[in-house]
């Protein structure tokens, strides 16, 4: 010990040993660190030579060394002073806000995403852990047997009802042939063809179910498979029947001494959502005149019209124009591709991501075997033991149920009903939105892939309807909303369109449980006081009052429709 003391104290001054300063973290107060330290390296050895003393870590320099040999120590000098480290980091304070806070731009939360399927992944392997210490056997069987049952029916049907749909192409060609004013041109008799074959297709397809006594599973499958492809036929037939009149029209501006002077009419498109009657280029669009002189004006005025109607006729894409996309193969990838809205042509990807589209199928069966342990372990259960309690048929003559019993079991099942439904109601989002139509997406080529927005932070119905589902709600808006608010103005079409869909829920559901109540109209309906009482002064611009309602009422909803259609 004394050794050393003396050993230090009889070294020089300047090679006593000293903690080495670490470099700071952030980048701001580096700079000013790393500016300093290279500025005494480079005086250190600018006065090197005068001295002769070095730090003790490196042999020094010849003063008759070549500039070559000066330049790499001087490198070497100034790497290591850029490595060194502070004992005390410098902290940097700042005004920021948290990841959750409403103001923060922070918005990747995938890790939480990646925790969902965590949480689903315990739950059915406790699930299963369970079952075989109880039963044996990891799953419950009473629905999974379900599934196989007439699958021979359902695939035959499924592939007859998706064919039957292929008439709408040679019926067309029929009505473009028509003469102008012929009694089958789109205008005067398709439409109703039309119109008329789709009600009676729909009616039909909707009684194969009963009338081969399929199971629920299977209704549910057939159900909204043929719901998609009755919007899928509808928009098919109108727009290219609008396409029709406008190239008829378009023939008859060669002769514009008799040929009619309306303005064309812009079916609606993502760039215009709600259709116009004129082009935004015209002189009245504009509020303008038609111009000095009567015959330059009308000649203009016949010339805008001839440029309207043909690019109506052409794709957005600029590729094909009408009639070219009146073949097999364009109809065949039409019913392919993840849309309900028709287009001559569609922005196409280069080619198949084949790790993400086995990526989605795997997840697609994944979300199926999920949905269907949810229904087994949790779902079907609470039903059952609340159907019995409810029967009159297990009570005594003398003793039936009263009405507070009776509400009593349905608020207790609703309760037992509330996380697995809010669980089934994301998976179901999920399987469809992001697995199945992303899948057939990736087949199709098909490059727009934005099948939904933010729902999640909706704060009112109407925000909801337009985010959850974004290729039904741009159905709705074009062909019913669009079509329906030039005749009956804003509101009433608002009105129709939730009709529509609510009816097409109700549908729905009465199939699903060979019931006809009326819970889901009633409660589709009923969305739009609620929206009318958001709106008002007192209750917009809460945004997390407004979410947080949107969220109870999602999950109730769900629970108490069920029970309703169930039970009651």
């Amino acid at each position: 010990m004394a050794s050393s003391s003396a050993d230090i104290s009889d070294r020089p001054a300047d090679n006593v040993m000293r903690p080495r300063p670490r470099k700071p973290i952030h980048s701001q107060v580096s700079h000013l660190s790393n500016a300093s330290e290279q500025n005494s390296a480079l005086d250190t050895s600018s006065n090197e030579h005068g001295t002769g003393t070095t730090s003790g870590r490196s042999t020094p320099v010849p003063v008759d060394a070549p500039p070559s040999v000066k330049s790499l120590s001087t490198a070497r000098r100034q790497v290591r002073a850029e490595q060194r480290r502070r004992l005390f980091p410098t902290i940097e304070f700042a005004s920021r806000v948290s990841h959750f806070d409403p103001s923060s731009d922070y918005r990747d939360f995938h890790g939480f995403f990646n925790l969902f399927w965590i949480g689903l992944a315990i739950m059915a392997i406790t699930t299963m852990l369970r079952n075989i210490k109880d039963t044996g056997y990891p799953l419950r069987v009473e629905i999974w047997t379900l599934f196989t049952v007439k699958l021979w029916h359902l695939a035959i049907a499924d592939f007859l009802m998706v064919a039957t749909t292929a008439v709408s192409l040679p019926l067309h060609r029929v009505f473009r042939a028509a003469p102008v004013n012929g009694a089958l041109t789109w205008a005067k008799g398709g439409m109703a063809i039309m119109s008329v074959y789709q009600v009676v297709w729909l009616a039909f397809w909707i009684a194969v179910p009963f009338l081969l006594d399929w199971t629920w599973t299977s209704q549910v499958f057939f159900l909204l498979h043929t719901m998609v492809i009755l919007m899928k036929m509808h928009s098919y037939a109108f727009y290219n029947g609008h396409l029709s009149e406008a190239e008829k029209r378009l023939r008859a501006l060669d002769n514009p001494s008799t040929a009619s002077r309306a303005p064309a009419y812009l079916y609606p498109t993502s760039d215009n959502p709600m259709g116009t009657i004129a082009s935004p280029t015209r002189p009245e669009a504009k509020g303008k005149g038609g111009g000095e002189d009567g015959a330059l004006g009308d000649a203009d005025a016949v010339a805008q019209l001839r440029e309207d109607l043909a690019r109506e006729l052409t794709s957005p894409i600029g590729n094909t124009t009408y009639p070219a996309n009146l073949t097999w193969a364009n109809y065949a990838d039409y019913i392919c591709c993840p849309t309900l809205c028709y287009e001559i042509e569609y922005p196409r990807a280069d080619k198949i991501d084949w790790k993400n589209l086995i990526s989605k199928v795997i997840a697609i069966f994944g979300c199926i075997f999920l949905l269907t342990v949810i229904s087994e372990e949790f779902i079907l259960p609470a039903l059952v033991d609340a159907s019995q309690r409810l029967d009159p048929s297990t009570r005594p003559a003398d003793s039936p149920l009263a009405t507070a019993d009776v509400l009593l079991i349905l608020a207790e099942t609703m309760s037992w009903l509330l996380f697995p439904f809010m669980l089934t109601f994301l998976l179901v989002f999920l399987v469809i939105f992001e697995y199945v139509l992303g899948a057939c997406a990736e087949i199709t080529h098909f490059a727009d892939r934005q099948f939904y927005s933010d729902w999640w932070n909706s704060t009112d119905w109407m925000e909801f309807s337009r985010e959850w589902n974004t290729p039904v709600y741009s159905f709705l808006r074009r062909h019913v909303y669009s079509a329906s608010r030039p005749h009956i103005g804003k509101a009433n079409a608002t009105v129709i369109t939730f009709l529509i869909s609510a009816f097409g829920h109700e549908i729905v559901m009465a199939c699903i449980t060979k019931k006809l109540r009326g819970y889901g109209f009633v409660c589709q309906m009923s969305q739009l006081p609620i929206v009318m009482l958001q709106r008002t002064r007192w209750v917009r611009g809460k945004k997390t009052l407004n979410n947080v309602c949107f969220w109870c009422s999602m999950i109730m909803g769900l629970s108490l429709i069920c029970s309703l259609y169930v039970l009651v």
